[in-house]
């Protein structure tokens, strides 16, 4: 789909056209098209030269990336979305519209509309109901730990996993529990009051996630429960608590909002630690360069 010259056009049409046209771009002129489709705030406010420097490309890649979607130039491609921000939108899409028209489309649509719409409304209503001050207080207690140990069993096991994973290209102190081959309660079995446990349940609650709480308060543990509910047993008489909204048309509950929580979480920890943080995780991704782990960016 190209988009006529002239033509009235929202910018999300835009950003679904350079979507659609991605894979018969060269390499230069999509890396162009990338940044765009990752930063569409960015068109608006940005000239030429600006969203060039930014996407590490030429000015006239941009020029050349507008006229393949239709547009004679990058001025007339920005123009949406420089209308955009007189109306007053802020992102793009319009969620409201955007969630609208998914649902028109039948059965399925209608699905994906609701499985958009549940994702979106979790993640916001879970960060309403915490604040940087609760996240700063949890990253605290882990920076502060001897050791932190990340439960989570199920799907949940997957996200204390991927924690632990970023955790490690910055600090050596955090692991996930159970390990294999072993249960938690015996992973906790030297845990000492100068340590952290983050667990992780909803319902129907994981009865040996309990136990480890239980175990682990009667060490002296620090107890930071990401759980769905106030009355949750990790939740009642924890350090630190987070109630995720985990709702989903779907059969199983939702695990977006707890991801996402357990990233800013991450962020936090990172913005608390010690400088020598960030050179750990800048030396990790060199490293990984070097051996070719990352493919090369063309």
């Amino acid at each position: 789909m190209i988009v006529p010259q002239g033509a009235e056009t929202a910018p999300q049409g835009v950003l679904e056209t350079l979507a659609e046209t991605l894979g018969d771009m060269t390499p230069e002129v999509r890396k162009a098209a990338s940044y765009v489709l990752e930063n569409p705030n960015d068109v608006g406010v940005s000239s030429i030269r600006e969203i060039a420097d930014a996407a590490k490309v030429k000015p006239n890649t941009f020029v050349r990336m507008a006229r393949t979607v239709g547009f004679g130039g990058y001025e007339d491609f920005r123009e949406p979305f420089r209308q955009e921000i007189r109306r007053g939108g802020i992102s793009f899409p319009d969620r409201a519209r955007w969630l609208q028209s998914l649902a028109r489309g039948g059965k399925l649509s209608k699905l994906y509309a609701d499985m958009a719409a549940s994702a979106i409304r979790n993640i916001e209503e879970t960060f309403a109901a915490a604040s940087d001050q609760t996240m700063k207080a949890a990253a605290d207690a882990i920076v502060a730990a001897r050791r932190t140990f990340v439960l989570g069993v199920g799907v949940n096991s997957l996200n204390a996993r991927n924690f632990t994973y970023l955790a490690d290209m910055a600090v050596d102190t955090i692991e996930a529990i159970p390990r294999p081959g072993s249960v938690a309660i015996d992973d906790l079995a030297r845990a000492t009051s100068g340590d952290v446990l983050i667990a992780i349940t909803c319902k129907p609650y994981r009865s040996e996630v309990v136990e480890a709480v239980e175990l682990a308060r009667a060490q002296g543990l620090t107890i930071i429960a990401i759980s769905d509910s106030p009355a949750s047993p990790i939740v009642i008489a924890s350090d630190h608590a987070f109630i995720v909204t985990a709702d989903t048309p779907q059969f199983f509950p939702s695990s977006v909002s707890t991801i996402a929580l357990l990233e800013a979480l991450m962020a936090f920890v990172i913005a608390d630690a010690e400088p020598d943080v960030i050179s750990n995780i800048e030396r990790f991704h060199e490293r990984r360069h070097a051996l070719g782990i990352y493919a090369a960016e063309e």
